[in-house]
């Protein structure tokens, strides 16, 4: 059988090493007392708790998982993909034209970098394939995150041929939604009262173009992405590096018509998650093009989180990163700044130790019991106390999928930091 019985992964190779989380744990203790500076008091409430081998925690991983893939209606066959929970405690599915439909598939991909095991590869190979129709998909704003997280951790592991045909024709859909004018990529086509609207997470999908240039040499990859990113650069922030979630353009003249944020509460607002996409997203920009304004606008953005609007004493931000009084946590806006911090943490000498120390906070606390799903719970997600859409009331204090991808992302990250060191 495909699915095998917990026991299978017992049997994980430990070869990277099994003191990984003690690790975490003894390093934020170094520097815990550094987080004064931009906390109002320090966070010691999981440093605490007994400290977690990085075979347990694994172990812990792999079990719930394997409850989620137990749980796929359907089997392997099913179509649909595991998105979250709602407040029933039913499991939420997405059909493959969901912009989160590739997270699932690259959950399985992240395990199986994890721990080498072929069952998580098998699982990976057969929900990866079935977004394959979705390389044509013009209509899907987030085609370059599904398709990266999906086929292109498939291609990151395996090397397949088919994988990187499928990953080229995704990049000339995605650039078929580019326009001259505006220099952007559009984000949503369902709005019929937005003109040319431009939300932060486009940057996400840009990976992809970076990706295609250095794969096929074609100069239109590299030269939309480049251009996309300077002009959300150059309109999405105010002066203090917070973003706005989405601006809307005039595509005749290329003029901004207005600015918002949608996933906040309102226009102004600043929304945890909309901070988190756009930290990741300037930090992979400036590994691809190596242009260090891409690198100072990170370093801004880490600066405002950090500095001026603060981390709880957890370092899991409330969905809005202020006026957070009545807010829920959001551990899916946490783990993706962990992420984020782990990478730029390589390429920001002054800063690395407050960023790997923030990162190592956050992730020390998504893996205790607080936000971690007790055995058994959830579904099999991973993660509890995630928010989607604020507004709208939309998946609220729940499990989502982005919320695990990034966390174990954010692991396989700190894991090789601790190699090379």
């Amino acid at each position: 059988m495909l699915y095998m019985s917990f026991a299978t992964f017992q049997r994980i190779d430990l070869v990277v090493t099994s003191l990984y989380l003690g690790m975490i744990l003894s390093k934020s203790r170094i520097f815990l007392f550094l987080i004064c500076m931009n906390s109002s008091c320090i966070a010691d409430s999981w440093l605490n708790n007994r400290q977690t081998s990085h075979a347990e925690l694994i172990q812990k991983i792999s079990s719930q998982l394997l409850l989620m893939s137990s749980g796929h209606a359907g089997g392997m066959e099913y179509m649909a993909f595991p998105m979250g929970v709602d407040q029933q405690g039913n499991t939420i599915y997405v059909e493959q034209e969901n912009g989160a439909s590739g997270f699932y598939p690259g959950i399985l991909w992240q395990m199986y970098g994890l721990t080498g095991n072929d069952t998580w590869k098998k699982q990976s190979i057969v929900h990866t394939g079935h977004l394959e129709a979705e390389r044509f998909n013009s209509a899907s704003q987030d085609l370059g995150l599904k398709m990266m997280s999906s086929f292109g951790l498939g291609f990151e592991h395996t090397k397949a041929e088919n994988y990187r045909q499928v990953l080229i024709q995704s990049a000339r859909t995605l650039v078929s939604r580019f326009d001259e004018n505006v220099g952007s990529i559009k984000s949503w086509y369902h709005q019929d009262k937005l003109e040319f609207p431009v939300i932060i997470d486009s940057l996400m999908n840009l990976e992809l173009l970076f990706w295609a240039w250095k794969e096929t040499g074609e100069p239109v990859f590299y030269n939309i992405a480049l251009t996309h990113s300077r002009t959300t650069a150059k309109n999405h922030f105010r002066d203090d590096y917070s973003s706005y979630h989405m601006v809307n353009y005039d595509t005749i003249s290329g003029a901004v018509k207005t600015k918002s944020s949608y996933q906040g509460t309102s226009g102004v607002s600043i929304c945890s998650k909309v901070q988190a996409w756009a930290l990741y997203g300037y930090t992979m920009i400036y590994r691809e093009t190596g242009d260090l304004e891409f690198l100072e606008l990170a370093n801004n953005i880490a600066h405002y989180i950090i500095n001026v609007a603060k981390l709880p004493t957890d370092f899991v931000p409330y969905s809005h990163l202020t006026n957070t009084i009545g807010k829920p946590k959001d551990t899916s806006a946490a783990a993706i700044m962990a992420s984020a911090l782990y990478e730029l943490s390589n390429f920001s000498p002054k800063n690395k130790e407050k960023y790997l120390m923030i990162a190592d906070g956050i992730i020390g606390s998504l893996s205790s019991d607080k936000y971690f799903s007790a055995h058994g719970e959830n579904n099999g997600f991973l993660l509890t106390h995630s928010v989607g859409s604020l507004p709208t009331e939309s998946k609220m204090d729940v499990p989502l999928i982005h919320a695990d991808y990034y966390y174990l992302e954010a692991l396989s990250r700190k894991m090789k930091l601790t190699i090379v060191n």
